[in-house]
């Protein structure tokens, strides 16, 4: 890591490890917003400038998930696409997800009568994959606990039996390497491990399932055209050929900061650097943690995100230290990212021995 790149964008006046519930503001993506909050606020305002750096963050976007901006829509929540999805799906159809996967994947395919929403635990998911599955959801990186899903078993099921694969990288994409051609939906909530301001997100749709039309671009409006600023009164008359006609029309002022943000992800080496440094802190903390005593045993893995059951209850204790985690179903959850340090780690080790 960039040591003066990072302390020129990271000045936190808590411990900061609670990056799974929101990633800390670059300094470049505070300076963005707060410039253009401040010229609409004495009217100088240039739409086309701010939908050009729209179109700027889907492609860094595209660049750190490994795919084209052709495939990339930009959005402003994940159950928001994942919704769109939910409301395209043939009736009848069975889409399978591990159980307790975060409700914004989910949750949208409940609020369907005539589809089946099936869940099994995660390490089961791939065997669980059946010929009556129409779709398999789940997170690459599970939120509560920081299990990182076995992508490629579930990928080669998936495909055994004619499934699509909708996978949220939300706690992933930053850190962890993939391949969003992989898969057939990628969404993700860039206001975490991309360190972007909430409000910004992206949906990435195969070119095999655009052309198949396999999702139905329900909430089209005039950014979805093919020529948007020649064609946004009545009826468009083209959608954009490729996955920009899954588009909303995003709030400014989030991609105006994550337009900053995701270049600071690929100059400080992207997924593979940054992964190499969060992982390490990560595995730091479980090899302290198992030391403690007391009998708290962190989930293994090797994910930036370290969850340890039943030590919830020192959330607020930690607080008070000025030390930022947080709590998922009974587990201290923390998350490692590049403005962590060693001494970071140590401390919270300190504070939960003490």
């Amino acid at each position: 890591m960039d040591q003066r790149l990072l302390a020129a964008e990271f000045d936190p006046e808590i411990t900061y490890f609670n990056t799974p519930s929101h990633g800390l503001l670059p300094a470049r993506a505070v300076a963005a917003v707060s410039e253009a909050a401040a010229a609409m606020s004495a009217g100088r305002i240039d739409q086309a400038a701010y939908y050009t750096k729209v179109d700027e963050a889907r492609a860094a976007f595209a660049r750190i998930a490994g795919t084209t901006p052709d495939r990339v829509a930009a959005g402003s929540a994940v159950s928001t696409h994942t919704g769109m999805i939910a409301a395209s799906l043939p009736s009848g159809a069975e889409v399978l997800a591990p159980r307790d996967e975060f409700s914004s994947v989910v949750n949208p395919f409940t609020v369907r009568d005539d589809i089946t929403l099936r869940t099994v635990p995660l390490a089961d998911l791939p065997e669980a994959v059946e010929p009556s599955t129409t779709l398999v959801a789940l997170s690459a990186v599970q939120s509560a606990d920081g299990r990182i899903a076995d992508l490629p078993a579930v990928r080669s099921a998936a495909r055994a039996a004619g499934a699509r694969v909708l996978l949220d990288v939300t706690q992933a994409a930053g850190w962890l390497p993939f391949s969003a051609d992989d898969y057939d939906y990628v969404v993700c909530g860039a206001y975490k491990w991309l360190l972007c301001p909430r409000g910004a997100s992206f949906l990435v749709v195969s070119a095999q399932a655009q052309q198949a039309r396999a999702v139905l671009p329900l909430h089209a409006g005039w950014v979805a055209g093919a020529s948007p600023w020649e064609d946004c009164y009545g009826p468009i008359a083209r959608l954009a050929p490729d996955a920009r006609a899954y588009a909303e029309s995003v709030p400014f002022l989030p991609y105006l900061g994550a337009v900053r943000s995701l270049a600071l992800i690929e100059e400080l080496g992207g997924p593979e650097a940054i992964g190499a440094h969060d992982r390490a802190l990560a595995d730091r903390f479980r090899k302290g943690v198992a030391q403690l005593g007391g009998g708290h045993e962190p989930v293994p893995g090797d994910s930036a995100i370290v969850a340890v059951p039943g030590l919830g209850h020192a959330v607020d204790r930690l607080a008070d230290a000025g030390v930022s985690v947080s709590e998922r179903n009974g587990n201290l959850r923390a998350g490692f990212h590049v403005h962590n340090t060693e001494a970071d780690v140590d401390r919270l080790l300190d504070l939960l021995a003490g």
